[in-house]
């Protein structure tokens, strides 16, 4: 089986904090991972390692930081310029071959070709967010890390946007995302992990989960993910 992501012993400590610890798993070519967890879990930590954006304090990732494109939560665009002024910006800076040709790509596969006149400070939460991937898809690379990439969207706009998600993992991109909410994580990832503390409680599939955490095969992925990290706390309060 051909892996899109190998990481192996991510570990990273700000001063006396120890965000992750000995974090661990692989990612085949279009599939989609949710990262799930309570605030200070290390999710944001994890994505933003895959994606070099600071590096480990242990620990490796199979890809460049060239090789993972990166959406942070907040928005990277420049308000200011037009979509297609901040996806040939970002062309540049990513040393793209032919800066022109990727900003023509992008608008079509992002289906912003429409807006590709407008000042993004004009555009709607999900058409801005829409642009914030594909700045990170700009070098065309084979991995996609999103944090909570849909936190500030309607439902309508959240929908649009993981439309577009799933075009990109059905042409073989790997996509890893965080979120907060467990029903975006049932609805749209082919499996789940589970980070609490900065350690890896759990990884695998959303009925595995449901298991774990009492809950039937199409039960409330929430609810199990409450009753999964009560349980754990309490094994390890026991140990």
């Amino acid at each position: 089986m051909s892996l899109a992501l190998s990481v192996e012993g991510l570990s990273k400590r700000f001063g006396e904090l120890q965000a992750l610890r000995d974090v661990s798993f692989e990612a085949r070519p279009g599939e989609t991972v949710a990262v799930i967890g309570p605030n200070g879990a290390g999710k944001t930590t994890l994505l933003s390692i895959i994606a070099g954006v600071q590096p480990p304090s242990a620990g490796t990732v199979s890809r460049r930081p060239a090789e993972v494109g990166w959406a942070p939560q907040q928005p990277a665009v420049y308000a200011r310029l037009t979509v297609a002024e901040n996806l040939e910006l970002f062309a540049r800076l990513e040393k793209v071959g032919d800066p022109r040709a990727a900003v023509e790509r992008m608008l079509e596969q992002t289906g912003l070709r429409q807006r590709a006149g407008e000042r993004v400070a004009r555009l709607s939460g999900g058409n801005r967010q829409r642009v914030n991937v594909a700045l990170g898809l700009i070098g065309d690379p084979p991995v996609l890390a999103l944090d909570e990439p849909s936190a500030s969207l309607d439902p309508v706009q959240r929908e649009r946007l993981w439309e577009f998600i799933s075009g990109l993992t059905g042409a073989g991109r790997t996509v890893v995302f965080s979120t907060h909410n467990a029903a975006e994580a049932q609805h749209h990832a082919e499996r789940v992990m589970v980070l609490a503390d900065g350690s890896m409680r759990f990884d695998g599939s959303i009925p595995a989960l449901l298991r774990a955490g009492g809950e039937l095969d199409n039960g409330d992925l929430e609810r199990a993910l409450v009753e999964f990290l009560t349980r754990s706390a309490a094994q390890a309060g026991a140990a």
